[in-house]
């Protein structure tokens, strides 16, 4: 009986090592996302808003309503989007911007939501809304230098300002989480690479 090549052996279990552990990575993600998962369902349903003072936003403010301050919104920029009762049509977004020790903070805000396409006018003010982790897709921030910085937040208000109607309520139980399918799929990937590496060596 002819024995296995080394190199080949060498580089099949080193592959299907790497597969594995890939695996195990996923599966470690998937424990991480469940985690925030829950903490976000956990903040959406506290009751009493949360105020924020300034230009930051605390991580445990990710799917809370809050409190805030908008003093010097920029024009409403509209973009396609989908109100609370999962109607097509135009959501309506301001940058608020916070100067702090000489630097700018800006951040998106989604004032409402109509069928028009007409910008509103909102002269800004104080804020409840929910605070949603990440950019606003399709509002346009200004580029950041050394004297200003884009929050990687948004804010949806809630109730909606400028008589607009309410805009669709972010839910994070549609943010994907993957991770057990691709693990899954690493684990298979591995198993499938030994099972040829098996069949290729017997027929040699």
């Amino acid at each position: 009986m002819r024995r296995p090549p080394v190199f080949a052996t060498l580089l099949v279990l080193l592959a299907v090592a790497t597969m594995i552990g890939f695996g195990m990575w996923q599966l470690r993600r998937l424990a991480w996302k469940q985690d925030i998962l829950a903490r976000y369902a956990a903040a959406e349903a506290m009751p009493a808003p949360l105020p924020i003072a300034g230009a930051t936003m605390p991580a445990n403010a990710a799917y809370r309503h809050v409190v805030w301050d908008c003093p010097a919104p920029g024009p409403d920029q509209v973009v396609g989007g989908s109100n609370a009762a999962g109607r097509s049509g135009w959501v309506h977004a301001v940058t608020c911007r916070h100067q702090a020790d000489g630097v700018t903070t800006v951040v998106p805000v989604v004032i409402g939501w109509s069928l028009g396409i007409v910008p509103v006018q909102w002269a800004g003010g104080a804020i409840v809304g929910v605070a949603v982790p990440g950019p606003k897709s399709g509002v346009v921030l200004p580029a950041a230098g050394p004297t200003s910085h884009n929050l990687d937040w948004h804010i949806i208000a809630d109730p909606p300002l400028a008589g607009l109607a309410a805009n669709a309520r972010p839910d994070p139980a549609t943010i994907p989480n993957n991770h057990l399918s691709y693990a899954v799929q690493w684990f298979l990937f591995a198993a499938t690479a030994l099972i040829i590496y098996a069949l290729a060596l017997r027929r040699r």
